[in-house]
């Protein structure tokens, strides 16, 4: 009698081999034999979808090689709703090279989400607000503009990024790409001049 760690040995041997033979006098290879099939298929499906992941990483490589903004509104579509949205946090976008009025927005993130992620998803349910960045190959997403307004080296602007924690407001040593916020953090892109 076969043991189920034998078994399950055996069936991981038919899978990573296919082409192996299988013994067709006991009826255990039977369902080995049908579960190997399943397991190739699950392996062909998860092939295809590893290529049209590349297919759509080639085409942001693409993207990030030009001048041109990446627009988080044209990859929203990659963004679906996620049920698990566990870390609420809030945006407040601020001006203050022109004193303009602060606006604030609540949205959230998956638990140790990106703050790129929750930027996106408040962009999809939020017409109010929208943000472009630039892909740089070394340090990743740069957030570029924010409902409109555009850093500029030639007028010495840019989006600061800032995130207040109970009484302390410190400045963030990462971007949009890898910043993780916490619970409750009010993260602040204040436009600024240098």
């Amino acid at each position: 009698m076969m043991t189920p760690a034998f078994l399950s040995v055996a069936l991981l041997l038919l899978v990573l081999l296919p082409g192996a033979p299988a013994r067709k006098d006991s009826p255990e290879s039977d369902s080995a034999e049908s579960n190997s099939d399943e397991s190739i298929s699950a392996e062909s499906n998860s092939d295809e979808s590893i290529s049209a992941e590349s297919n759509s990483d080639e085409s942001i490589s693409a993207e990030s090689n030009s001048d041109e903004s990446i627009s988080a509104e044209s990859i929203s579509a990659e963004v679906a709703p996620t049920p698990n949205c566990v870390t609420p946090f809030s945006i407040l976008v601020s001006n203050s090279v022109t004193n303009a009025p602060n606006k604030t927005y609540s949205t959230c993130v998956v638990s140790r989400g990106i703050l790129l992620g929750g930027m996106r998803r408040l962009q999809e349910t939020n017409k109010g607000f929208r943000f472009t960045y630039t892909e740089d190959p070394n340090y990743g997403p740069y957030l570029q503009s924010v409902n409109g307004l555009k850093g500029s080296t030639k007028d010495r602007t840019y989006w600061e990024l800032l995130v207040k924690k109970a009484n302390e407001t410190i400045r963030l040593n990462v971007g949009i790409g890898a910043f993780i916020p916490s619970e409750n953090d009010q993260i602040i892109l204040n436009f600024k001049d240098y």
